[in-house]
């Protein structure tokens, strides 16, 4: 199995009232490339940070990080607009940082962008792949692009309380600055990303397409980041069965609504429960209590965990803990940034 994740960045994340409140925008731009760096070496090796919140919640990363430790898969990354280098092994597809939504264009190559990505699916020479993302802001570009494309669903949230009023405040000035109202892209997804989008939608949208269309199945690793690229997909009419894989905590989220998504956009959804509630280190319980519910591919690597393996990853994630400086009891070690996924 192949998990291939998407890394980029979008400025739409340094918008007051959307992140994970403090975060600083300078440490910010980090998160992406840390959390390439976890996934493919254990730990932050160039990033100066670890994504943890000042909770003690640790960047989904170190739970897909836990899952390659106890059952296996190859890993790659792709560079989808990183604004800081990373020292994991990177495929790059010319994709520079996303502008803010609220600019007149978010994402001006959006198209070539998903040629070249759609031209690395269709390499791939796996059967399966999974395929998620990281990007801070992304549930607020997410949210425009669903919005562009006339599709009334909400958003999850990487906090316990969804700033979704806020997000939906900046996304009517993003369509405003880019005179679009709600169902102007319908059918034109790259259209929607290029407006009010980020680069790491049309990386993500483009490796799946390519992938289907050379006969290797698609699992989108992922939250409501990933039902907008299955919505993207439907719209630009691909229409090959789509897996999502999610957790339990996205799929316990009003605001996320997988039901209905699965039905407008025919997704077949795996929602995987890590049982953190059986977990004592500080890591599982803020999962519990809302925090980050996914990113960083952390659904569909948990969709991976064999019946009767889930303990050996809950075991494997205090050691990745451990060696990130997360105390079990919600301490931090000097080098930490507070986490910025969305889901």
């Amino acid at each position: 199995m192949r998990v291939i994740l998407a890394a980029g960045t979008t400025e739409t994340a340094l918008i007051d009232g959307l992140s994970a409140a403090g975060a600083a925008p300078d440490l910010m731009a980090h998160t992406p490339s840390a959390d390439a760096e976890i996934v493919a070496y254990g730990e932050p090796t160039g990033a100066p940070v670890t994504p943890v919140s000042p909770t003690g919640c640790p960047t989904p990363a170190a739970i897909t990080c836990a899952v390659r430790e106890v059952v296996g898969f190859d890993f790659v990354t792709l560079d989808a607009g990183l604004s800081k280098p990373t020292a994991a092994p990177t495929v790059d597809l010319g994709a520079s940082g996303g502008a803010d939504v609220r600019e007149v264009e978010a994402v001006a190559d959006a198209a070539a962008i998903f040629d070249r990505a759609h031209g690395f699916g269709a390499s791939l020479p796996d059967d399966e792949v999974l395929i998620g993302e990281t990007v801070p802001g992304g549930t607020t570009t997410a949210l425009g692009v669903l919005t562009a494309l006339g599709e009334p669903l909400g958003v999850s949230s990487s906090l316990p309380e969804n700033p979704l009023e806020r997000k939906r405040a900046v996304v009517d000035e993003a369509l405003a600055a880019s005179d679009l109202e709600p169902g102007d892209c319908a059918g034109e997804p790259l259209e929607a990303v290029r407006r009010v989008g980020d680069p790491v939608q049309a990386v993500v949208a483009g490796v799946a397409a390519g992938a289907l269309e050379s006969g290797t199945s698609v699992t989108l690793a992922g939250g409501t980041q990933l039902v907008t690229v299955g919505a993207m997909l439907r719209h630009a009419g691909v229409d090959a069965p789509l897996t999502l894989a999610t957790t339990s905590f996205v799929a316990d989220d009003p605001s996320a609504d997988l039901e209905t998504a699965a039905d407008r956009f025919d997704l077949e959804v795996v929602a995987t429960d890590p049982g953190f509630d059986e977990g004592e280190h500080v890591a599982m319980e803020r999962y519990c209590a809302g925090e980050a519910k996914e990113g960083v591919a952390m659904g569909g690597a948990l969709s991976l965990v064999p019946d009767g393996a889930m303990r050996a990853v809950r075991d494997r994630l205090e050691v990745v803990c451990d060696r990130l400086g997360i105390d079990p009891d919600g301490g931090l070690d000097v080098g930490t940034v507070e986490d910025d996924h969305g889901t």
